[in-house]
């Protein structure tokens, strides 16, 4: 098949009408309103229900509120998340309580804010903040361990203090009088 064109005319063959359109087309641009935002003086503003990075969050009492059932390990598709139990032994500032981590990195670099670690966690221990700017210079700068992560999130002002109930009952059970039968 043999497609016929027509000859370009003289102008068109200089290529002015086209620069003369780049060049409407860049002062346009150069005169219009700018949408140029200068970042660290100028802070982005954060929509509702964006999702940032997850940090770890502490109860009123200042104890980690996560009890190292590592749901939200399991369930992150790239695998950021990594958790250490404290094995049968516990931790002591978490008391008759529950246990809390040992260990917990959370690379910032694999991390694709999909929010299933907060979504899936019963404690509530884990939360995407409202947080975009996430910079380092090399890879373990990007690998956010235990306390980085409780330093970011902060403590959590939750209403129901279901652990704190569970201490004064297991304080009950312990001095309930119990009478001997002989």
């Amino acid at each position: 098949m043999i497609v016929k064109r027509d000859k370009l005319t003289f102008w068109e063959r200089l290529y002015v009408p086209a620069l003369l359109g780049g060049f409407k087309v860049t002062l346009r641009h150069f005169f219009g309103k700018k949408v140029t935002m200068q970042y660290p003086e100028e802070k982005w503003v954060v929509p509702p229900g964006y999702r940032g990075a997850p940090y770890l969050v502490k109860d009123q009492e200042n104890r980690t509120k996560c009890v190292s059932c590592q749901l939200c390990e399991f369930v992150c598709p790239p695998k950021a998340i990594r958790i250490t139990p404290p094995g049968p032994a516990g931790t002591p500032e978490a008391g008759n309580v529950e246990k809390g981590p040992k260990e917990f990195e959370s690379i910032m670099r694999r991390c694709i804010f999909c929010v299933f670690c907060q979504e899936v966690c019963p404690e509530e221990a884990i939360f995407l903040m409202k947080d975009y700017s996430l910079t380092g210079v090399s890879r373990q700068e990007m690998v956010y361990n235990k306390e980085k992560l409780l330093k970011l999130g902060g403590i959590h002002q939750d209403k129901i203090q279901k652990w704190k109930h569970k201490a004064e009952e297991a304080k009950e059970q312990e001095v309930f009088p119990v009478k001997q039968t002989d």
